[in-house]
């Protein structure tokens, strides 16, 4: 299968820049695969099609504040680090702007030398090690000199940093929001779980490698990215229960999927557990522990719209996409959402 079996026309200007005023107004595209048929909601909307004894399966990851602007040592040169993985020891391995200046050695300082780095190694894909140096506590540090690491076709200042984060994040370290759960209220999760779904929490960290574009043509070949993931005994026994019951496992989001897809056994079940991830979803995959997908309208040609299309067909969701753009419907991080049911 091509990469470019999965490219859409999209004009830029229907790429949503600022998240809505309130999270759960933004729109819902309903894809029923049974029926074959599309409906038009609003987010709000989603719990009529949720029923007792399904189970919804959330990130609880949180996004940290991993843009740091900094300068070179030696020459005041403007650097930009943006923190992917920790790697344990102060060290963190980063992407850095312009890496050609950062050569094993270099320094930067950020705020005035509350916090400095070196470069220990460069590593896969050109990226940093950087191991960092400062007085005090590293998540203060960062909130104070970190910024929201926003996708690149964002072009607006986010106003508020909360609102590239869900409601429930909890676990720090992605670089990157989950955000098919931006759109969840703390109410509406309320009357979610009052109707009888339950609520399943694992945490999946995000990687930038989420943003990279496929370089490959034959995506047999492409390499993926690897993310942390944890899930805990009472998300398993949640999972477990729905699945025996006959209820529907419903993840939000791409980042859920992947890390139920990555532990679930033949039957479906999972075991509590944690490690790294490389899974790959494209057309093709079949899955083992999830019913159905809570998503947002992704890239064209990238990893996210060929897991989407794995679960329904890639035909169907070109064709859901070409509707959405002909609706006007926003797209991406802080876009409207689709849910495939």
């Amino acid at each position: 299968m091509n990469v470019h079996d999965f490219y859409y026309d999209l004009p830029e200007e229907l790429i949503a820049q600022d998240p809505l005023e309130k999270r759960s107004d933004s729109r819902l595209m309903v894809l029923n695969r049974e029926e074959g048929t599309i409906e038009h909601k609003k987010f709000s909307d989603i719990i009529d099609y949720l029923n007792p004894g399904d189970c919804l399966v959330i990130n609880e990851t949180k996004v940290i504040p991993a843009r740091l602007l900094g300068v070179k040592k030696d020459t005041g040169a403007a650097i930009e680090v943006l923190l992917l993985k920790n790697k344990g020891d102060n060290t963190w391995e980063t992407l850095v702007k312009p890496g050609k200046k950062m050569k094993v050695g270099a320094e930067v300082v950020f705020g005035d030398g509350i916090l400095t780095g070196v470069v220990t190694d460069v590593v896969e894909e050109g990226n940093r090690l950087i191991k960092f140096s400062y007085d005090g506590i590293w998540e203060e540090i960062l909130d104070s000199l970190g910024e929201m690491p926003l996708p690149p076709y964002i072009t607006h200042k986010l106003k508020d940093k909360d609102r590239y984060q869900t409601v429930y994040a909890k676990n720090s370290g992605s670089a990157a929001a989950p955000t098919a759960g931006l759109h969840f209220t703390k109410e509406l999760l309320h009357d979610i779980e009052e109707k009888g779904i339950k609520i399943a929490r694992v945490t999946l960290h995000v990687g930038l490698g989420t943003f990279r574009p496929v370089k490959v043509e034959n995506l047999e070949e492409h390499h993926m990215h690897s993310e942390f993931y944890m899930i805990d005994e009472t998300a398993a026994s949640i999972i477990n229960e729905t699945k025996k019951s006959g209820g529907r496992v419903i993840s939000v989001g791409t980042t859920s999927t992947r890390t139920l897809e990555s532990v679930a056994k033949p039957d479906g079940t999972v075991e509590a557990c944690s490690g790294w991830t490389q899974i790959f979803i494209y057309p093709g995959y079949e899955f083992k522990c999830i019913d159905s997908l809570i998503t947002n309208f992704h890239l064209p040609e990238s990893t996210l719209i060929m897991l989407v299309s794995s679960l329904y067909s890639r035909e169907k969701i070109l064709e859901a996409y070409k509707i959405a753009v002909e609706e006007r419907y926003r797209f991406f991080s802080f876009g409207d959402a689709m849910f495939i049911m």
